[in-house]
């Protein structure tokens, strides 16, 4: 629960235990879950370079910035969610469902050149692929791990997963409800 450091450093973790590639390092934001001593000895230990963005500048980190539409308030919206019934039911979707959703079915625009033409800015963008089209298609990534994903992806349904997900979003929003109640109840 929250954004402390440990929990934080050991979902890191968890993610790169999960990856298919090996890392070469880590870019944060310049919250203090990210920079501390936890995640700064880790990648000194581990030879990953370390970056951080720039204090108040949002943009160095847009990508990211746009995933928290996409990924966090697209799906679960502006309520707020601080029960332990309410964050198992998040961490279920993100470690199940909704990864496998956006990573195998979900296609991205990746920014290939930006031009500035007077006072206008000409953007080109490759062609829309999934996460894992782009890994697929990866050099850095061995032909076992591509096997491994192939085989994945064949025993995926994206119907499935997205029934899953709207079921899973809809009991996290009844388990908002119910608290809502509860705490009303209680004055």
């Amino acid at each position: 629960m929250g954004k402390g450091q440990i929990p934080t450093f050991e979902a890191l973790k968890r993610i790169r235990g999960r990856s298919p590639f090996e890392w070469k390092g880590i870019d944060s934001d310049n919250g203090p879950e990210f920079i501390n001593y936890h995640l700064i000895g880790y990648c000194e230990k581990e030879n990953l370079e370390f970056t951080r963005s720039r204090p108040r500048k949002k943009n160095d980190n847009a990508y990211i910035e746009q995933k928290n539409w996409t990924h966090v308030r697209k799906t679960f919206g502006y309520l707020r969610y601080n029960t332990d019934k309410e964050l198992a039911a998040m961490n279920s979707l993100y470690e199940n469902e909704l990864r496998l959703y956006k990573n195998f079915f979900q296609p991205v625009m990746k920014l290939v050149k930006k031009e500035r033409i007077g006072g206008k800015v000409k953007r080109k963008y490759d062609v829309p692929k999934t996460p894992y089209q782009r890994l697929t298609e990866s050099e850095q990534i061995s032909e076992k791990t591509k096997k491994e994903l192939q085989n994945l992806y064949q025993s995926l349904n994206p119907a499935e997963l997205r029934r899953n997900i709207d079921k899973k979003t809809h009991e996290l929003y009844q388990l908002h409800e119910e608290k809502k109640r509860r705490k009303s109840c209680s004055f």
